[in-house]
């Protein structure tokens, strides 16, 4: 009885994080689309919680929801049936017993739904109790484009809490990554050629337990646990995989476990997958494989179009600056032709009063000037042929004609 006042008293004292993993095993996962497991087994699952109005059946699972997540309960009940049986051509084996689902919308009804000592962290948005087979899922995660991923994820680790325990943690997080998908990812790829190319792959002794700490050491054990686990599954089959499940199940060690499925050691096994990573990610497939060839292909037909089509957009420059010009020109001659035959319509002066009709008289030329004496004519021609001046000269017209409208001519001698 003092032991357990004693246990009592450690568990209310120590931090709520540490108390979701009191146990050896407990494991987060910040890496995927916020989900989070709990291997407890101190854990006690307690009656319904209140928030529950409804339950949904399937042949192997239990859905308890609330009244907001009614809707997403029975289109979740429609498809998780299919989504358990993908777990046998990768495992070889599906795990016993029926799993319960627990379905909240928001995150007030997701942490009333959790465990008691077993609250989410704040990050995730499922949660996983293997020990326990239940599932802890946010309803809006599930409309997310990564939401069947998140679920995939959650039932892997209730497949391998239910089917046997102690697996090395690259194990869990392989088989969960190849059950979801998530290893064909571009960010896994780009991972493991991070760790070829600098030569920082893991050995998997030193991810059985730990996990690194730094972010970019994280993405190189989740890929490589991913590939290796694919490799088996390719290599050996459902089968053996299945020998494998069954082995750690019977309480045997998981390398013997892993001998006698595969007829090789772990360490034999690693060493021949770590020689064939620099042909499948490093620089050699990048530089041989038809991949880069239709690569190669696409990057040049987009460069040749994209100069086509800057040398089109030019081109298309040119010619409306060409056709600006042509069509000031063209306004410019207008302007012209329109002033010069504004110049020659404009209309001539009226002639003056007493002028014949027809004639036209220069309104401003300058007066003829007035002889020096009013009764001498200008200089006329004498019958001789001589200039004489005064009366005797007279040449002036008797039929009344005006002296100066008539031209003075020259006379020769």
């Amino acid at each position: 009885m003092r032991h357990l006042l004693v246990l009592l008293l450690l568990l209310w004292a120590m931090p709520r994080a540490w108390a979701q993993g009191l146990v050896e095993g407990s494991v987060s996962h910040p890496h995927g689309a916020g989900d989070a497991l709990v291997d407890n087994v101190v854990l006690v699952p307690h009656a319904r919680p209140p928030q529950v109005v409804g339950e949904v059946t399937t042949k192997r699972f239990r859905i308890l929801h609330t009244a907001a997540a009614t809707g997403a309960a029975l289109e979740l009940a429609g498809q998780i049936e299919a989504v358990r049986d993908g777990f046998g051509g990768i495992l070889g084996r599906d795990w016993p017993g029926v799993t319960e689902v627990r379905l909240g919308v928001g995150r007030d009804e997701f942490d009333a739904l959790a465990l008691p000592g077993g609250k989410p962290p704040g990050w995730a948005v499922a949660l996983a109790y293997p020990a326990h087979q239940i599932i802890l899922l946010d309803a809006l995660s599930l409309n997310a484009p990564d939401g069947q991923q998140t679920l995939r994820h959650e039932l892997a680790h209730v497949a391998l809490g239910q089917l046997a325990r102690d697996w090395p943690r690259w194990f869990q997080e392989g088989v969960a990554q190849n059950v979801t998908g998530e290893r064909f990812s571009l960010t896994h790829y780009s991972a493991l050629f991070r760790a070829v190319t600098q030569e920082r792959v893991f050995h998997f002794e030193d991810l059985s337990d730990d996990w690194p700490d730094l972010p970019a050491d994280v993405e190189i054990a989740y890929a490589q646990s991913a590939a290796f686990v694919a490799h088996l599954g390719t290599r050996y089959g459902a089968h053996a995989m299945g020998q494998l499940v069954d082995g750690v199940r019977a309480g045997e060690p998981f390398e013997t476990a892993f001998g006698k499925a595969f007829h090789t050691s772990l360490d034999v096994e690693e060493a021949g997958w770590r020689d064939g990573l620099a042909a499948r990610y490093g620089w050699l497939p990048l530089t041989t494989s038809s991949a880069l060839l239709w690569l190669t292909a696409s990057v040049l037909c987009v460069a040749a179009y994209a100069r086509r089509r800057r040398q089109k957009n030019l081109r298309l420059a040119e010619m409306a600056a060409q056709e600006a010009a042509d069509e000031a020109a063209l306004r410019l001659m207008l302007v012209a032709q329109q002033q010069a035959a504004e110049a020659n319509a404009t209309p001539l002066p009226a002639p003056e009063d007493g002028a014949p009709p027809g004639e036209v008289y220069w309104t401003g030329a300058p007066p003829a000037p007035e002889p020096e004496h009013a009764d001498s004519a200008p200089h006329a021609e004498s019958p001789s042929g001589e200039f004489g001046m005064g009366p005797e000269g007279d040449t002036s017209d008797t039929d009344g004609e005006d002296p100066r409208a008539r031209t003075l001519k020259p006379t020769l001698h």
